[in-house]
């Protein structure tokens, strides 16, 4: 018998009213997910996620009282196991690299169609990270830039092949069986790459381990 499905928690920060209001009726209608809070300022939604559990953030970045970012290390406090996702109309490379610093794990561009949306909200309960193309051109120059200065981070054999699978967008039972190890001990792998590579999530981990050059093509 299939594994039931359990319905994603969103919360969605948008103060464009009109918006608000389209990407609310695109994820009522998708029975993956439960809308628990739709709200128009950051206030609203740090308020939500201080009384409220919640899988999913989707967040504009320019708001009337604050910047999408600090509702994203808010639940990255609260909820350690739950994913965000950027909708914005930003695509400058210092909103891109200070919302995937922030936690963010996906980035897509308010043109984004409503199948569009539910995919890349699939794509994220995979472990994987849907960016729009416009945002990825937007990593490529920054990684073109060239590779740091001073010696790469020292990781583990181990370590090494957690951050491939990761890159593959593996999820953690999937790197377990991948590994032949406990799916119980992936996290702590996960949690001292993170430390080395100073990266809060995997989109990060993965941005940094590209400008290293530790992943294999």
């Amino acid at each position: 018998m299939a594994e039931e499905c359990i319905p994603l928690r969103i919360l969605l920060l948008e103060d464009n009213q009109a918006l608000r209001e389209r990407f609310a009726r695109i994820m009522d209608q998708w029975p993956g997910g439960c809308l628990v809070a739709s709200c128009a300022t950051l206030q609203q939604a740090l308020e939500v996620l201080q009384t409220t559990s919640v899988d999913l953030l989707i967040a504009d970045l320019d708001l009337p009282d604050g910047h999408g970012t600090q509702a994203i290390r808010r639940l990255r406090e609260l909820h350690t196991e739950a994913e965000a996702m950027v909708i914005s109309a930003l695509a400058d490379e210092n909103s891109v690299l200070d919302a995937i610093e922030a936690g963010a794990a996906g980035y897509l561009l308010k043109d984004a169609e409503s199948f569009e949306l539910i995919e890349a909200i699939e794509e994220l309960r995979a472990g994987r990270s849907p960016i729009s193309t416009a945002i990825a051109r937007v990593l490529v120059r920054r990684l073109n830039k060239g590779l740091p200065e001073g010696q790469a981070p020292r990781l583990t054999p181990r370590e090494l092949e957690i951050l491939q699978g990761i890159a593959k967008g593996f999820t953690y039972a999937e790197l377990g069986a991948w590994l032949g190890i406990s799916h119980q001990t992936v996290p702590v792998h996960i949690k001292n790459i993170y430390r080395k590579l100073s990266a809060n999530n995997r989109s990060e981990a993965v941005f940094e381990a590209q400008r290293w050059g530790l992943l294999r093509s």
